[in-house]
């Protein structure tokens, strides 16, 4: 059987690069690409198709900074290994660039970049929420070097960001929005108390609905805190509208009477 290289190839390479004549056709003010880095094959191809044509048009790669090994590779001229491929871009986590790829990647690809982890995620949430897209943290890194500033627009013609994959586990994508949800403020988890009885969650829970907060889930949680024997505890997810809006609800608990920490 035959085994078919997943980046440091010739055949392989030439087959990304298709991607790079689809794009000159489908743009014709092409300015600058902007493409993830794993290997590098489809950077390396990519770039040559485009610049073969069009010496002009810009190509930047992309790597995740817990795995990016063409950095170190690019400077010392030869294959550097890094130590860990933990990433939630995993689809571009090797540890070693090719020694084909890397070759071309010098001659051809103009800069490669670095992104963090959490700039990775956030632009998988932007590319879910504004462009209704589900793209996997691999596909994503071109669109968080752009967010984040690591790679600028083309001041002149289109600047294309390659989404090279939506294979994502859904519950990761999920854990990702919530995060999202809650740094953004849109998402609150709130720990308080109230007297241990009838009626009294019900107090707390109106004062939440009047300052207009969404209950999302109540739990009671009476053991591994100082509390009264009349008393528990109570944590509430709550959807806001924003931080202020978050901050506003925090408020209108403690001038009620009731405590209310937020939980990271």
């Amino acid at each position: 059987m035959a085994f078919v290289h997943p980046f440091d190839d010739a055949d392989v390479i030439a087959g990304q690069g298709t991607l790079g004549l689809e794009l000159l056709e489908d743009v014709p003010d092409l300015a600058k690409i902007v493409v993830p880095v794993g290997g590098g094959g489809l950077a390396s191809g990519v770039a040559i198709a485009v610049k073969s044509q069009r010496p002009d048009v810009e190509v930047v790669g992309v790597q995740v900074d817990t795995c990016a090994a063409f950095p170190d590779s690019l400077r010392r001229g030869a294959p550097v290994a890094v130590d860990s491929a933990l990433t939630i871009a995993d689809g571009i986590a090797v540890k070693r660039p090719g020694d084909l790829t890397l070759a071309l990647i010098d001659r051809w690809v103009d800069d490669v970049v670095l992104v963090g982890e959490e700039e990775v995620a956030e632009a998988m949430v932007a590319l879910l929420e504004k462009a209704k897209l589900v793209v996997e943290g691999a596909g994503a890194v071109g669109v968080a070097a752009l967010l984040g500033g690591q790679v600028a627009p083309a001041e002149h013609g289109t600047t294309v960001a390659i989404l090279s994959g939506g294979n994502v586990d859904p519950g990761l994508l999920l854990s990702i929005a919530r995060r999202h949800e809650t740094l953004a403020g849109r998402r609150l988890v709130v720990l308080s108390r109230v007297p241990d009885r009838p009626g009294k969650l019900a107090g707390l829970l109106t004062c939440v609905a009047e300052a207009g907060g969404n209950v999302v889930d109540v739990s009671h949680v009476r053991e591994g805190f100082d509390l009264h024997v009349r008393e528990t505890a109570v944590e509430l997810v709550l959807e806001t509208r924003g931080r202020d809006h978050a901050d506003r609800v925090l408020r209108a608990m403690r001038a009620a009477g009731y405590s209310a920490q937020p939980l990271e």
